[in-house]
């Protein structure tokens, strides 16, 4: 997802961090048979059992029919590198994936296609047709980011987000998890307290197909000779009983704990979006804590306690803004990664930050969410959970190297600046000095 760029935010606006207060509450999540190959290390887990994988059928009894791809030697990936940083942050993935694949033993066929301002450029189009049959065609998909200045001014059919949305939805992508981990290396690359973040692990599961993002009817019409913009915010029973389900498994593989965002107090879909969640919750996710706050408190929440969170779930404009104030709680968006996933077919894995034009082709990007997207991708999408493990142990290892990028170097830390090019070369010459997980 794209917003405004920043050389030390990598497209985060501030305008999207809203905010508001009161005393914490509590949380609660999702499940789906996709998913149920392990919790993410330590990006995405919260419990003790956090490197331990369940297994599939363990959650059969409440789960949907989502299935990752079996295990296999080779694998066919679809790599978007889409617009601004995109490119270096891609082939810096690529580098760490060359690495991880020859120690362990597998391929991955990474095949590009366009998306965004570069597919505007090339086809006039945001997202052509024969990228959508490519990502579908695909085991999975890989995602840098998209858009910049350059077509900010477009009609609405050609700004690259349209894409990004078109891909969504034509693909199902109705579930986004987005895992905020404050990791020890980088306590003080935040720009809140050290008491206030440290131990800080947040899921935000947000729903991504449906609310005022879609809905229609929508536009701009002259009313009384005046001119009045308008959207739809719509959800549907069944839309928010999936993401109530997936959220209630995600929960169930962290610490226990759902907190459900609305604002129910004034909003109709709100109240509907309650009664749904409360109803799945507590029929098919009985061992799971839900709790459910207003998103201006949430908001608040979020800075003033962010501890008190181990699962959030929310719909599409609410966690759009939330997930991303979340991720600053650790520092850079540089560092998150997320996956979005639909009821069958290949899933989407990108980082959460945006294009930053602002630093293209100068090798100050962070590679780092790319990479542990990738991660998420084989854990998620490819069925390799121990290489995911690998990846992510081999970011952490660089971490402890005292290697930084730009936007989490801190003055007097005693860490290398390094640039984004380099940094995946880190990775990939950590990988390669581990040993091969057993096949």
């Amino acid at each position: 997802r794209r917003s405004k760029p920043s050389t030390t935010t990598y497209g985060l606006d501030t305008r999207h961090l809203t905010h508001t207060f009161y005393p914490p509450q509590p949380i609660s999540i999702y499940k789906m048979t996709r998913f149920t190959s392990v919790a993410l290390s330590f990006l995405l887990a919260g419990s003790a059992n956090a490197f331990v994988a369940p297994g599939r059928a363990s959650f059969a009894s409440r789960s949907s029919t989502l299935e990752a791809v079996s295990k296999k030697d080779s694998y066919s990936v679809t790599l978007l590198p889409g617009d601004g940083i995109g490119p270096e942050i891609t082939a810096a993935t690529k580098v760490a994936l060359e690495a991880l694949c020859e120690k362990c033993g597998f391929q991955i066929e990474l095949k590009e296609a366009l998306i965004g301002g570069a597919a505007i450029d090339a086809a006039n189009d945001p997202f052509p047709q024969e990228s959508l049959d490519q990502c579908l065609a695909s085991d999975s998909v890989l995602l840098a980011c998209i858009g910049g200045y350059k077509w900010d001014n477009n009609p609405r059919e050609l700004r690259p987000e349209t894409g990004l949305l078109k891909m969504r939805k034509e693909m199902g992508l109705f579930a986004n998890l987005r895992p905020a981990k404050v990791l020890p290396q980088l306590l003080d690359a935040s720009t809140l307290k050290r008491e206030v973040v440290e131990g800080v692990d947040v899921m935000v599961v947000r729903e991504l197909t449906g609310d005022v993002y879609f809905g229609t009817p929508k536009g701009i019409d002259v009313i009384d000779g005046q001119r009045v913009g308008y959207n739809n915010m719509i959800y549907s029973e069944s839309e928010i009983d999936r993401i109530a389900r997936v959220a209630g498994d995600v929960a169930s593989k962290r610490g226990g704990k759902l907190c459900s965002v609305d604002k129910a107090n004034v909003l109709d879909v709100s109240q509907l979006w309650r009664e749904v969640v409360t109803k799945v919750i507590s029929e098919d996710f009985s061992d799971i804590e839900l709790s459910h706050m207003y998103v201006d408190n949430a908001a608040m929440q979020l800075i003033r306690w962010p501890k008190q969170f181990d699962t959030i779930v929310c719909g599409n404009i609410f966690g759009d803004i939330l997930s991303d104030e979340a991720s600053m709680l650790v520092g850079s968006l540089g560092m998150l990664p997320s996956a979005s996933i639909g009821e069958s077919g290949p899933g989407v894995f990108e980082p959460c930050h945006g294009s930053a034009p602002d630093i293209a082709g100068e090798d100050k990007a962070n590679p780092l969410a790319m990479i542990l997207s990738a991660a998420m991708m084989l854990q998620y999408d490819l069925d390799r959970p121990e290489e995911a493990k690998m990846l992510e142990a081999a970011v952490e290892a660089v971490l402890d190297q005292n290697l930084r990028t730009p936007d989490i170097k801190q003055e007097g830390d005693g860490c290398k600046l390094i640039g984004c090019k380099e940094m995946g070369e880190a990775v990939a010459a950590t990988i390669a000095s581990m040993d091969a997980v057993a096949v």
